[in-house]
Order: structure tokens, then sequence, then C-alpha cells
């Protein structure tokens, strides 16, 4: 007998959330929430989320972040979309946002004024700083790596370089569902909503949090990491005899060894003044050449089947758009398969875990259509025709993007 499949993790399965965000930060939040099960709605304005519409790498903001999600189209300028927001938050436990403090007071949503409201809603607001003498400024990804070191530790001295995705803004989100999570378990404890508030610049400091305490600890800063002093005997990216760039590590004594044995070095091997780790760091000027020479009288396949077995660190040097034919990102769970309302489908990553050895995936990765589920959300919270027209901000059949 076959034994029954094991049930989808989905541990906020019955948690719902408002989302009213755009751009990453705040809808990664809500993606890894729904990831997790929770009912996200994302709350729109009627011509949506302006990251809709970006191009170029903007592009993919919007379909990435917002899988797994229903959209709800409200106008909150108007008496009625307002109302309705309220009639939501007053069913939900999330309300998960990331506009200034100021904008949402002046529209009581801000969170003081939805806790005196709603005394067990949990807040979730992604800002670019937390409480303190910068938190009303603006923040981007790109600004908060230029302010922490990050841009500096980067790119060479005098050209600081932001990283190359908006891997803050991922991880804030990724901070914004952890934080959502631990609230909605003290919430268990003490019955009270809770206010959470994740900082994008406090994200990035905690990022360089390394080269600060090394700083404390020794009195000294370290260098950009493309400059960075090695503290492992090879750790660097070399070309191969049919042309590719490959990264190779050996990081002790062992592996040193080993890659000596691959590479037909024999003289390095028995070098009496080459065995151990910090002699052979601090002789890298004289090694790395011979090294790479050898590398570089090899072919890529040839090397990668002698790395693997013999437990050599290595990678391929590849651009984002190769992982779509990478074998392992192809394996089950790996890439999820999304529906788009105005376009093909396109694959994306899930979450970076296994469950009991299984992949986590949401039941559906789909991307909602504009307002494709105001009329339903919003007629179950007791809404007629009219309210819900006038809530959304009425268009005639055909006028603009929105589908209800």
């Amino acid at each position: 007998m076959t034994a029954p499949a094991a049930p989808p993790f989905q541990p906020l399965a019955g948690t719902k959330v408002v989302e009213m965000s755009h751009m990453i930060m705040g809808p990664s939040c809500g993606m890894f929430l729904a990831f997790m099960g929770a009912e996200v709605v994302k709350v729109e304005p009627p011509d949506g989320d302006k990251t809709r519409h970006l191009t170029g790498m903007g592009s993919a903001f919007f379909p990435t972040f917002n899988r797994a999600k229903m959209s709800v189209t409200l106008d909150l300028k108007a008496p009625a979309g307002r109302a309705a927001l309220d009639r939501l938050l007053e069913g939900a436990d999330v309300f998960l946002e990331n506009f200034r403090d100021s904008a949402l007071q002046k529209i009581g949503f801000a969170p003081d004024q939805l806790r005196a409201k709603y005394p067990q809603l949990i807040t979730a607001s992604c800002k670019g700083f937390l409480h303190g003498p910068y938190q009303d400024r603006t923040a981007m990804d790109e600004v908060v790596q230029m302010m922490t070191g990050m841009a500096y530790m980067t790119g060479p001295t005098g050209r600081p370089l932001r990283i190359g995705s908006s891997a803050n803004d991922i991880m804030g989100g990724l901070f914004g569902a952890f934080a959502v999570m631990g609230a909605l378990m003290q919430r268990q404890a003490d019955g009270s909503g809770h206010d959470v508030r994740i900082g994008l610049f406090e994200n990035c400091l905690l990022l360089v949090a390394q080269h600060m305490v090394q700083f404390e600890i020794e009195g000294r800063e370290a260098p950009p990491m493309p400059e960075r002093e090695f503290s492992w005997p090879v750790y660097d990216i070399f070309d191969t005899e049919d042309g590719r760039q490959i990264f190779v590590g050996a990081v002790t004594e062992g592996q040193w060894a080993t890659l000596c044995d691959i590479l037909g070095l024999a003289a390095l091997k028995a070098d009496p003044a080459l065995q151990h780790r910090m002699a052979q760091i601090e002789a890298r000027d004289r090694t790395i050449p011979l090294v790479a020479a050898a590398i570089r009288s090899r072919r890529f396949d040839d090397l990668i089947a002698a790395f693997e077995p013999a437990g050599i660190p290595f990678a391929p040097i590849h651009r984002p758009a190769e992982m779509y034919a990478d074998p392992h990102v192809n394996r089950p769970g790996g890439l999820l398969t999304s529906a788009r309302p105005d376009g093909p489908a396109f694959r994306a990553p899930g979450l970076p875990l296994e469950l009991d050895g299984r992949p986590v995936a949401p039941a559906s990765a789909d991307l909602p259509g504009l307002g494709d589920d105001t009329r339903a959300v919003l007629a179950a919270l007791g809404m007629d025709e009219a309210e819900i027209a006038a809530a959304r901000g009425h268009r005639e059949p055909g006028e603009g993007s929105e589908r209800v």
C-alpha cells in the first residue's frame, strides 16, 4: 500500500495578512508569509502598485515578490476606501505596510491608531530606519549600503559599489516575516497585538557586523573585499585551458595537499616551508601563480570531475540567467512556476529550505491580476455592489487594467 502523501507545510494557515506595500522589502515579507500558508491580501490603489509598471531591472520586482497573494484595489483617498480597509483589518491578524509614518497617521492607519481600534492586530512596518535620529529619512537599498559601509567593502578603494541584487530589501523582508511569526507566537501567550518595525538600515548594518567587530577587537579596519587580506592559502578565481573561469578554494592543510596532488604540484606539497596554513597564506605571492598556471593547463570539466569527489571547494562563474539550466536548481522544488495575468508564466526560486526532506512551497505561486479579488474579498465582509464600487474607485468596464 502506498503511504499517504505528507500534508503541505503551512504553519500560518488560517492567518490573515493585509499587505499595503510596494517595491521589494514589504512585498517580499508578504510573500514569505504567503509561502508559509498565510492568506495575504495585497491592497493596491485603483491604478495598481506602481511596481507593476516598472521596466528594465525593475520589471521583475512585482512578479518575483508578489507571488501567492490576492489583490484588492481600494481608493484610500475616499472615505469609502478607508472604511473598506477598516473592514478588512477587523478580521486580520497582521497589517503589513512600508509607507511613511506621517502618511499613515494622516489617513488614520498608523500602528498606534490601529492598535487602539484592533488590540489583537499585529502591525509590521517595513521602514528605512528604526526609531532614532534617522527615522524620518527616505531610504533605499543603495542608500543604506552607502551609509553602512557595505558599498565601501564591496568595491575597490575609492569606488564604492552596491552589491549585485536587492539583498538588503529581501533580507529586510525576511526579518519582517521572522518578526511577524514571533509576534504571532507571543500573542498566543499574552493575547495582545504587537507593533513590529523592521529597519532597512539596521538590516544592512547587521550584514557588515563582521567588519565592525574586527575593528572593535583588533583596532584596525578591514580593507575592501577586492583588496582583502587572505585568510586562506587558495581562495581565488582562475582561468581554465578552455577559456572558462573557476573559483577554487583550499582552506586547510588537507585541502592544500589534495589540491597539489590534483594539479601535479608535488614540489609545493613537499616544500618544508609550506607545511602549515599560515605559512601557505604568507607565501601566496609565489604559490598562487603556480596554481594559476596549473589550472590554466586543464579543462574546466576535467577539473570539476577531480575537485568534487576530493572535497575541494570550487564554483563556476555564472550569470543569473544561466541558473535556469543548472541541474541542482532544477531539482524538485528548486523553481516554482507562476502564472501571470498579463503575460507568459515564469519560473523563480522558492524558499531555500526543506522540511523532512521535502521542499516547502505554497499551494499556488501565481500572481494576482490587479484587483482580481476585490469583489470576492469585500463581498465576504458583507459589502454590497455599490459599497464595493465606491471603495475601489469605480471604473467603467474596459477602462484601465483593473479586473474584478
